[in-house]
Order: C-alpha cells, then sequence, then structure tokens
C-alpha cells in the first residue's frame, strides 16, 4: 500500500483523524496541543497520527490535502483545517455538532 492509499484508508475508516506534530499526551509543537486540548474539551474520539514518526506520510499529506501545515484535522474524511479553524469552530459551537453527527464524541 502506497502513502496516499494508507491516507485514504485511515481517513475512510476513522471518523475523525487528527495528523499532528506528537501524540495527544506528549504534542510536540503548541499548536498540535492546543488542538488536542479543543478536542478534548468536546469529549472527541479520534484517531491520530504522529507525523513525526512517518516522514512519508509528512511529506504526502501535504500534497493530498494542498494543506501545508499541522496539525490537520479531518472529519468524515474531508480537511477541517489546522489549529486557528478548529478554535474558530470551537468558539462557534459548530465543532461539537460537526463531532458528534460522525459519531466521533464519547457517549
Amino acid at each position: 500500500m502506497n502513502v496516499i492509499e494508507r491516507i485514504k484508508d485511515q481517513l475512510e475508516n476513522n471518523p475523525v483523524v487528527l495528523y499532528m506534530k506528537g501524540t495527544p499526551d506528549f504534542p510536540q509543537c503548541g499548536f498540535s496541543g492546543q488542538t488536542v486540548q479543543i478536542l478534548d474539551l468536546c469529549q472527541a474520539k479520534y484517531m491520530y497520527v504522529n507525523i513525526f514518526e512517518d516522514p512519508e506520510l509528512r511529506e504526502a499529506l501535504k500534497d493530498y490535502s494542498s494543506w501545508p501545515t499541522y496539525p490537520q484535522l479531518y472529519i468524515s474524511g474531508e480537511l477541517v483545517g489546522g489549529c486557528d479553524i478548529v478554535v474558530d469552530l470551537y468558539k462557534k459551537g459548530e465543532l461539537a455538532t460537526r463531532l458528534a453527527a460522525v459519531g466521533g464524541v464519547a457517549e
């Protein structure tokens, strides 16, 4: 499976995916950490990928998404955006709604 197929597989098989620097328990940049905090506030259930552990995916995802920076949050296979967009959606109350619509919230 090539790297684009792996990305598509991750997005098709997980309703919420966060591509980030580090892990939720140990984010390795402030933007990734802030995004994780917001997902936690929403009680989100999500898969994460530490892009530092997969340099090939890190580069391919930039082309796949046409989004040059990390983190990248996907809901239902669609790119939501990075930290600023996630923060904005959270403040508007839209993030929790979008997460709930795909079963991406803890019961």
